[in-house]
């Protein structure tokens, strides 16, 4: 198959899908999700996105329709059915279905699944990123289907030309990007975030400093502001979707390029380790 869903046990090509009017998802967006890549059928950190997905419906009282390892199985599975393994798993869980009303009744959530073809880029190309005031709620931390300012920013970066935006709250702080995490590299150190309620802790992320620590470079996990974003030696915007960016302007402005050989370790090490565990 070319795309494929699932619904509560019902499969099809994605155009072929359909979902009740009353699932909970129409009228409070009220869910929560979790994706990755898949590069030869083999669905890359799959066991560290699962435990994110579950921790996320925790978080807001949503109770899982399937077990972890339910859950895993099903994803291999349909992950087999696609006419290719380079793909994008996406999932997601609503609280359930019934006639509108803020207050919810306990019961099973409802079990979305979303492939689609797609390749992970190697990361040699730099990026161009705006910035824009984060002006979202402090539930950064679940990744709930309440993207409207993610949208919103990232059509903003479309229309200039730019693939990503980068949020700060007042006062300058940096946060994250509208679907990926941002980090600097200064004087030999990687800075990131720390994983408090403005950031979500992205799964590259955590392979990201995972490979830094591998290559004895110092880590970081403290807030950074707008000016040490616009004078740092490196940009990295990492996602699952793309494992290591690297960003060359931020609003117009040239970025980076003064800490290139430590990039492309990083690069490297993070983009060898995808290779390595997808690799048949």
């Amino acid at each position: 198959m070319k795309t494929l869903g699932y619904y509560n046990g019902k499969y099809g090509e994605l155009d072929e899908m359909t979902i009740p009017m009353n699932d909970r998802v129409s009228w409070f967006g009220d869910g929560v999700y979790d994706a990755g890549p898949s590069r030869n059928y083999e669905i890359f950190a799959i066991d560290e996105h699962i435990d994110r997905f579950f921790n996320s419906a925790g978080l807001l009282d949503i109770k899982m329709p399937v077990t972890k390892p339910e859950l895993k199985e099903l994803l291999q599975e349909m992950v087999n059915k696609m006419d290719t393994g380079n793909l994008f798993v996406y999932y997601q869980v609503t609280r359930g279905t019934g006639i509108r009303d803020h207050a919810y009744t306990e019961g099973p959530g409802n079990l979305w699944i979303m492939l689609k073809p797609a390749e992970i880029s190697d990361g040699t190309k730099p990026i161009k990123l705006i910035t824009r005031e984060d002006t979202r709620f402090f539930h950064c931390n679940i990744k709930t289907l309440n993207l409207i300012p993610s949208v919103v920013a990232t059509q903003k970066a479309k229309e200039a030309g730019c693939q990503e935006c980068v949020f700060y709250r007042p006062g300058g702080r940096v946060t994250e990007c509208a679907h990926s995490n941002v980090h600097i590299i200064k004087d030999g150190k990687l800075v990131t975030a720390p994983t408090d309620n403005l950031i979500l802790p992205g799964i590259a992320r955590a392979h990201i400093i995972k490979a830094c620590k591998k290559l004895e470079i110092p880590v970081s996990e403290t807030p950074y502001t707008l000016d040490d974003l616009f004078n740092a030696d490196e940009v990295i915007v990492s996602s699952s979707s793309n494992l290591c960016l690297h960003a060359n302007e931020i609003d117009g402005k040239p970025v980076g390029g003064k800490a290139l050989e430590l990039l492309e370790k990083i690069r490297v090490a993070v983009l060898d380790e995808f290779y390595k565990a997808t690799d048949k």
